[in-house]
């Protein structure tokens, strides 16, 4: 996460092993299972734009999405000499289009860290990076294949490099906004969503109807402490370059996390249990679009 602008069954993990994703749909959202996938990408390193860690990240996302019957392609671009790849997975059907989008970068440098000797060392992201992915990767195996919809599910690239050898903020999202030929009828961005201490504020940027739709849902699954109708921060994320499009975007970060861009960005304050909230918000949101659809 970026800039604040004002106020199924379980695979085995071990180690750096890689881990074997499901091929069985069901149809619950498995937090034990998003928790896996966070830990794999700890193990990983940091996933730095350009470095190893980053492109198997790259190369797993690929083939995992691919074994839940999603058509994967990949968003390559160069900015600045740098070059920085977008993966999207899509599902096509009719009506709406809806994108549920993550970053998949972690930071270069931990500068908040309480100890100035580790602000030069990376930050491991494995709330502030991996729990979007995580989740996007469990939506990705639970949803089921007639959805009635057209779906995406977008991983941003180079969302949290920003101040950086002058780099900005926000990089793939804006590039594929930027890029869109159709507009999309609803973006729904997760950063930061596994925080062990959960409270997701209202999101000042987001666009109103669908986050109070989204709100709505948390409520009705009986996580009004955690979705909390209350407003929060502006921030600088990756739905911003929607709205500026005019798209409806909103922003389900949980802001005040406290190991935000520090070397304790590890999965000891990550759990399933926030990650499986999350996930149940959002499934249960998009098979209550198809609801309405039948």
């Amino acid at each position: 996460m970026c800039l604040l602008i004002l106020s199924g069954s379980i695979f085995i993990f071990k180690g750096t092993s890689l881990p074997i994703p499901s091929s069985e749909s069901s149809n619950f959202f498995d937090g034990e299972q998003a928790y896996q996938y966070v830990l794999y990408q700890h193990e990983l390193g940091p996933r730095i734009p350009g470095s190893e860690a980053h492109d198997k990240l790259i190369s797993y996302m690929n083939k995992t999405l691919s074994s839940y019957s999603w058509k994967v392609s990949t968003q390559e671009f160069t900015q600045n000499n740098n070059i920085f790849r977008n993966i999207i997975a899509q599902r096509q059907g009719s009506e709406k289009w809806l994108i549920i989008a993550a970053h998949f970068d972690s930071r270069q440098y931990a500068d908040r860290d309480p100890e100035n000797s580790k602000r030069n060392q990376p930050v491991p992201g494995a709330n502030d990076g991996a729990s979007g992915v995580a989740v996007l990767l469990e939506l990705a195996r639970i949803l089921p294949v007639d959805y009635p919809y057209s779906v995406s599910l977008v991983f941003f690239d180079a969302e949290d490099q920003g101040g950086i050898d002058g780099q900005p903020w926000i990089i793939g999202s804006t590039y594929f906004a930027n890029s869109l030929t159709a507009k999309p009828d609803a973006v729904i961005l997760l950063d930061m969503v596994g925080d062990e201490d959960q409270e997701f504020l209202l999101e000042r940027n987001s666009e109103k109807n669908l986050q109070e739709s989204i709100w709505n849902t948390a409520a009705s699954l009986g996580y009004s402490e955690t979705f909390v109708s209350k407003t929060g921060y502006s921030i600088l994320d990756d739905h911003v370059p929607f709205i500026s499009l005019g798209i409806p975007a909103v922003d389900i970060i949980d802001f005040d996390y406290e190991y935000w861009h520090t070397t304790q960005d590890i999965p000891n304050h990550v759990t399933p249990a926030s990650l499986e909230k999350v996930g149940n918000v959002i499934f249960t949101w998009l098979m209550m679009q198809k609801d309405s659809h039948e």
